[in-house]
């Protein structure tokens, strides 16, 4: 084995040994064991249950695409091999890929890989294979309890809602009412299977099909407790009236979702744009709150991946 990867399988062995049993004794089955630590080696790998995850950055290797096939597999084999997850049992996602070539392990194009995984007593439906994210973003696990914890009789907006793991976890803490709006009808439905997964009846909590700069306009003042927002850096679909540019926009969203947030009512903000800067000058709350470094679990604690904020009315 040459050096370079003898020094992927040591750090990933090292890293791996320490997180499992963070987790087993946490009781946590999905979680990050890797993200870029080595550069040679651009990969983030998330377990699953008995699966494993592993989306390859875009990064100029200069390989021929033969050889970087080859390469690809040998790590994957080694990937395999450390972690004890069989190589049927993973799935490889690659931003750059032809998408005519495959490996023995990419069988993205052929077969879809749906399951279903527990959280903090919770099931989730995750895709492993069709999209480039899998439906639960494990870097939120703390943020959703909060949010679980707070959520009792209060009326709750979840904003670019995607799977609808937050919105499971505000009824699953005896939310009244859980609205969950994103722009897109695929993760809407997914929202609601969640939802129905956890038996919390759909037609209870309302399901929007809407672009959120246009539909915060049409809110009542004063109408929610508890709102969570976790907006794109940057989108730009050609559904979207506006453009959205987090770091020029944040302000002004956040302050119409204030307006439609009750007195004392708590506003969760994340966003994972690296460079963010809050403008808290512009920002209508009486208090904010950075809570990124209380929210970041173990398995991302040395990864500063996004900002998070707790904002009160």
């Amino acid at each position: 084995m040459d050096s370079k990867l003898q020094m992927f399988e040591n750090r990933l062995t090292k890293v791996y040994r320490h997180i499992s049993k963070l987790a087993r004794r946490q009781q946590i089955t999905c979680y990050r064991v890797y993200d870029d630590d080595i550069p040679e080696f651009p990969f983030s790998i998330e377990i699953y249950e008995d699966h494993a995850y592993i989306a390859e950055y875009n990064r100029r290797h200069g390989m021929e695409d033969e050889a970087h096939e080859a390469w690809l597999d040998t790590c994957l084999e080694l990937i395999s091999k450390v972690l004890d997850i069989a190589p049927g049992n993973i799935w490889v996602k690659q931003r750059q890929r032809k998408e005519n070539r495959q490996s023995q392990y990419e069988k993205l194009s052929t077969e879809s890989h749906e399951m279903t995984v527990k959280e903090a007593g919770l099931t989730f439906r995750v895709n492993l294979s069709d999209y480039l994210d899998t439906g639960l973003f494990l870097d939120h696990r703390i943020t959703r309890s909060m949010v679980r914890d707070e959520a009792k009789d209060k009326k709750v907006l979840n904003l670019f809602c995607y799977t609808g793991s937050f919105s499971v976890y505000a009824a699953a803490g005896g939310a009244a009412e859980v609205t969950s709006v994103d722009l897109s009808k695929t993760y809407l439905s997914w929202a609601e299977e969640n939802m129905r997964l956890n038996g919390f009846d759909p037609a209870k909590h309302p399901f929007v099909h809407a672009d959120v700069l246009q539909y915060l306009d049409t809110l009542k003042l004063n109408t929610f407790d508890l709102v969570i927002i976790d907006p794109p850096t940057f989108s730009n679909s050609k559904r979207m009236k506006d453009f959205l540019d987090i770091q020029r926009d944040h302000a002004e969203l956040l302050n119409k979702v204030l307006l439609a947030t009750k007195k004392g009512g708590v506003v969760y903000f994340s966003n994972n744009y690296r460079r963010f800067v809050l403008d808290q000058e512009k920002i209508e709350a009486t208090s904010i709150k950075d809570i990124t470094g209380q929210t970041l679990p173990f398995d991302f604690q040395q990864k500063m991946i996004r900002k998070c904020y707790r904002l009160t009315k």
